[in-house]
């Protein structure tokens, strides 16, 4: 082995791994459900809808920086804070 991965393990790797903003979406349905706060809660600080939050559980590719810097504001975390539970 050379050290460099193939076409087709590259393929594999780029399919096994979750997108940032997935990441992100999921840290932050899990603060509410350790918080037992309400899609309307969660809306608010995303200042979002509670409708736009269930399309991002689906796909949360428009979720954006200024959103989660709302929430991170909203709920006193820091982005580490957020990304290490």
């Amino acid at each position: 082995m050379n050290g460099k991965a193939s076409k087709g393990e590259k393929h594999l790797m780029k399919k096994n791994e979750i997108a940032l903003h997935r990441v992100v979406w999921c840290k932050i349905r899990y603060w509410q459900r350790l918080h037992d706060a309400s899609d309307e809660t969660l809306a608010r600080y995303l200042l979002l809808s509670p409708r736009t939050l269930r399309e991002y559980d689906h796909d949360a590719g428009n979720l954006s920086l200024k959103q989660i810097e709302n929430f991170l504001e909203a709920t006193g975390l820091t982005l580490e804070q957020l990304t290490s539970f």
